[in-house]
């Protein structure tokens, strides 16, 4: 079966295709931009992830290195990749613990597109030999 292939409406775009990229040196939620889902009537999932994360400790001020992958399955909008790539780096000199900042990266994403579910995964580079992984879940209704 043939379906009519949809047009993505770019036009409140902010962030993709300008020049110069301008990194905020704090936190920054507001830098998340979406866009239509062009098949609100389809359970899909969408998975995006970025291994260049980082933070700071809170305590010694030390990088935190991770990756962060996000699963989710969108209602009416989804995520842009280049904003969310603004916002994460956005982080670089925040000092929160590992657990903290997954599940703010979790409260902002919902936030900023009301999934039908999402998953923020937190993988973080060993420090003193431990590794933190972090997992934290949204469910629409739940």
């Amino acid at each position: 079966m043939s379906h009519p292939v949809p047009r993505d409406d770019t036009s409140t775009l902010r962030s993709l295709g300008q020049g110069a990229t301008i990194y905020p040196r704090t936190a920054t939620p507001e830098l998340l931009e979406t866009f239509h889902n062009a098949f609100p009537d389809r359970t899909y999932t969408v998975v995006l992830s970025s291994n260049e994360f980082t933070s700071l400790c809170p305590k010694t001020g030390q990088p935190d290195f991770g990756t962060i992958t996000i699963r989710y399955v969108p209602d009416a909008l989804c995520i842009e990749s280049k904003s969310l790539k603004l916002y994460l780096f956005s982080y670089r000199e925040e000092g929160t613990f590992m657990e903290t900042v997954t599940n703010r990266i979790l409260d902002d994403l919902v936030e900023a597109c009301s999934p039908l579910e999402m998953e923020v995964v937190g993988a973080f580079a060993a420090r003193g030999g431990i590794t933190i992984t972090v997992t934290a879940s949204y469910k629409k209704g739940a």
